[in-house]
């Protein structure tokens, strides 16, 4: 055993049953490891398993596969010297600051004197002394968070766990407490070894760990690992750390080889998939890339701060205008193909011509449904039967919402048209025999 190990996964993986009983792989071969003095955070896109594998290793639910050990020791259940914090908070609301806190101690059984004391300590330490005997709901959500956070430390863990902890709060308020974590954790004032951040924000992981561990998905492997050697505090405009970030970007935005080889055997389901995102969302971006300052090429940190979204809301649009065609993603930067250029400055009925075209081209369930649209004698499909071939492969919901995108998309493009009152798809009227 390597003396300063924490965390080793090895060969983990984990499956889930969908509610119509099928069994989904979430995580698949994930090799991990976390060591003493060490941050480092794990990005990954919807359906990365990123949450799933933060739960395993705090023991909240068990691998299906593989070696899952803290401190060279199995895990099979809880473990006292991890500690998680949630994005939600996850404040019991009709206790006290002070209690929610000690929470933790009086499950270990720590007697109520020394409870108060180490709760009163914590609560100094992040900034929130004076509210003990305040209620939840007295609290902004940079001091609920602030609570959670100090819940997590009172039991002095070798691990901390913190699970998108301030994806909830706005810019300002993160960005405060991520330094304030951040400072405690460079002065050693706390007793934490090692933290791993879940993460969708890309400069937050930039800013805060020595190793970004980054996740393909559906299912969730790890795809590559960066470590950062830049000494902290780090500043978001110098070089080096723009840098980092389009790196990173780069890496988030570029297809894996298992993502992308639809037309493989056992995987040609995945040209299936749709991105999240809508054409209104679409359209803004590709208009935002077109016009000043980026002029057809745009920086993606850059970009994200103009839009004023997440990298989580803006990715599935970023790979919405690369299935298209409408743009390319390059090293941290997505620039306007000529198509993309030419759609930009086309009128309205062009547009949509231009998006229905590309549509057919490079979206495989759009072509599909069109195809079969053709071959009816009357013209029209029921979604039904969309739904049960998307959910062979796909949980219910995520086989709902990809069908809805390829609605929504189709409906634009003009490929062909809705009736939400029937559920049934069918050809334009100008493409009727």
């Amino acid at each position: 055993m390597t003396q300063n190990l924490l965390i080793d996964l090895n060969h983990v993986a984990k499956s889930f049953k969908a509610a119509d009983g099928k069994s989904r792989l979430i995580l698949d071969k994930v090799d991990f490891q976390l060591k003493e003095g060490e941050i480092v955070a794990l990005l990954g896109k919807s359906g990365s398993g990123k949450s799933t594998l933060l739960r395993i290793m705090a023991g909240l639910i068990p691998a299906d596969k593989g070696r899952v050990a803290y401190r060279d020791q199995h895990i099979y259940g809880p473990v006292a010297g991890v500690a998680m914090v949630f994005q939600s908070f996850a404040l019991f609301p009709w206790l006290t600051v002070q209690q929610n806190v000690e929470l933790g101690l009086e499950a270990q059984g720590v007697p109520a004197d020394e409870r108060e004391q180490r709760a009163d300590a914590v609560l100094e330490l992040i900034g929130l002394a004076g509210f003990g005997g305040a209620l939840p709901r007295e609290l902004s959500g940079g001091m609920k968070q602030r609570v959670g956070i100090a819940r997590a430390l009172v039991t002095n863990p070798d691990i901390l766990l913190m699970d998108e902890a301030f994806s909830a709060l706005d810019v300002l308020t993160g960005e405060t407490l991520r330094n304030d974590m951040l400072d405690l954790w460079e002065e050693k004032k706390i007793s934490t070894k090692g933290i791993l951040i879940v993460s969708h924000n890309i400069e937050e992981a930039v800013m805060m760990a020595d190793r970004i561990i980054i996740l393909s998905s559906d299912p969730g492997t790890v795809r590559c690992e960066v470590k950062i050697d830049l000494p902290r505090p780090r500043h978001v405009e110098a070089v080096e750390v723009r840098a980092l970030m389009d790196e990173i970007y780069g890496l988030m935005t570029m297809r894996h080889t298992h993502e992308a080889a639809s037309d493989a055997p056992n995987t040609r389901h995945i040209g299936y998939r749709l991105p999240d995102t809508d054409v209104s969302r679409i359209e803004a971006v590709l208009d935002m890339i077109a016009e000043a300052p980026f002029n057809g090429r745009a920086d993606l940190p850059q970009l994200a701060e103009e839009a004023e979204l997440s990298d989580e809301e803006l990715f599935p649009t970023y790979e919405a205008l690369s299935l298209l065609g409408f743009a390319v993603l390059e090293k941290g930067d997505i620039i306007l193909s000529p198509l993309g250029k030419k759609y930009y400055e086309a009128e309205q009925a062009e547009k949509q011509e231009l998006f229905g075209q590309q549509l057919l081209i490079h979206v495989p369930l759009a072509s599909h449904i069109r195809n079969n649209l053709e071959i009816e004698d009357n013209g029209s499909l029921s979604e039904q039967p969309l739904l049960e071939m998307l959910e062979e492969f796909l949980k219910a919901d995520e086989a709902k919402r990809v069908l809805e995108v390829a609605i929504e998309w189709g409906r634009y493009g003009e490929v062909y048209e809705y009736d939400y009152h029937t559920g049934r798809l069918k050809l334009p009227e100008a493409s009727e025999e």
